[in-house]
């Protein structure tokens, strides 16, 4: 059998080193494409840039160029401190299906300011790691429109290639997305972080139509393996304001726990019954509260595109101890054995039903 990674088994909190909450990103170097300057919603982004003092640059033509160093960790650097701001393509207009975590994917930008040792976007984004945001945003929601269903909520998910709060304070573009969905009676947004900043939203008038999901796992994955995020109590904090009632000061919304990537530890399931304490400590109050289930996957590439990105990590990407998950298209994915998968499933469902009787399970992957 494989060994797998080497955590930590004490619960106790005060020998987790509490890292304060989340810095904001801000990037190095901000690079603006002619095109997304006409945008009225580009400028828009330019003024935060100003307002910021970031340095930043207005290039001469619509491509990003310049972001390669001298071998992987250097361009990796170059662009994580690099956020592009353009105007998406026409691609981005033909949204794809997305099941189970919504209908369709809507990206309001590509690319995350976080340092995820499991990345989930290694490998499915081309090139260099940047983040860029698209300045023709208010286009792209007014075409989601064409893809609602008469009579049958139809969502959206816009967290599939970054970070929503992460680069919030940069863009706005998450508050563009809730105001306009807030006003869309047979659609839903759905958005995902592992950020704690979001008190720019609570006083949003997203009218229930928008889902705000934290991301959470154990104290040890988090400290270890999920580096530049807050730590787990902020966004429990954070998954609280958002929950509770406006006239409670918080935000009103329907939440949601993406409890992501599950990982079987050493003692995990002290570990992760910790975790689901403290959400229900933080979560005391009847609210609007679902689940999401994901457990820890990769594929051969995205294998070789981590360990380039992070060559000392303790994460598991051992093939022996994976069994293989192929998708219609013919790709492999490496996922935890059957009797493996059976036994963290039953785990959880129970846990979560024990706390949470009444928020629903969405799915289990």
């Amino acid at each position: 059998m494989p060994t797998q990674p080497t955590f930590s088994t004490d619960l106790n909190p005060t020998r987790f080193p509490q890292r304060s909450t989340a810095r904001l990103w801000l990037p190095k170097r901000v690079l603006f494409t002619p095109d997304a300057l006409e945008e009225p919603f580009g400028q828009q982004i330019y003024e935060r840039i100003v307002t910021l003092n970031l340095p930043f640059e207005i290039l001469k033509t619509n491509r990003i160029t310049s972001l390669r160093g001298a071998d992987e960790r250097e361009t990796y650097r170059n662009a994580k401190n690099t956020l592009a701001v353009v105007k998406a393509p026409p691609g981005a207009f033909r949204l794809q299906p997305i099941p189970p975590s919504a209908d369709w994917q809507m990206n309001l930008a590509e690319g995350c300011p976080a340092h995820c040792q499991y990345c989930y976007l290694a490998g499915s984004l081309q090139g260099p790691p940047v983040t860029r945001v698209y300045a023709n945003l208010p286009h792209m929601l007014a075409n989601t429109a064409a893809y609602e269903r008469a009579g049958k909520l139809t969502t959206f998910e816009v967290s599939c290639y970054t970070d929503v709060i992460g680069i919030e304070h940069l863009t706005g573009s998450l508050a563009e997305c809730i105001r306009y969905f807030g006003g869309r009676p047979e659609a839903q947004l759905r958005f995902v972080t592992k950020y704690d900043q979001v008190e720019s939203l609570l006083d949003l008038p997203h009218h229930g139509r928008t889902r705000a999901r934290i991301s959470l796992n154990t104290e040890a994955i988090a400290r270890r393996l999920e580096g530049g995020t807050a730590r787990v109590e902020a966004r429990l904090q954070a998954l609280r304001k958002l929950a509770l009632p406006r006239q409670q000061g918080g935000g009103g919304y329907p939440v949601g726990v993406v409890l992501a990537p599950i990982m079987p530890m050493t003692d995990w399931r002290d570990h992760y019954s910790d975790l689901l304490d403290r959400l229900a400590a933080a979560l005391d109050f009847d609210c609007d509260l679902t689940v999401e289930f994901i457990t820890h996957r990769f594929t051969a590439g995205s294998k070789e595109v981590l360990l380039d990105w992070y060559p000392n990590t303790s994460l598991d990407l051992d093939e022996a101890g994976r069994a293989q998950k192929r998708n219609k298209f013919g790709g492999v994915k490496y996922v935890y054995p059957t009797d493996e998968m059976k036994t963290l499933r039953s785990f959880f469902y129970d846990e979560w039903r024990k706390r949470f009787p009444e928020a629903p399970i969405l799915y289990w992957t």
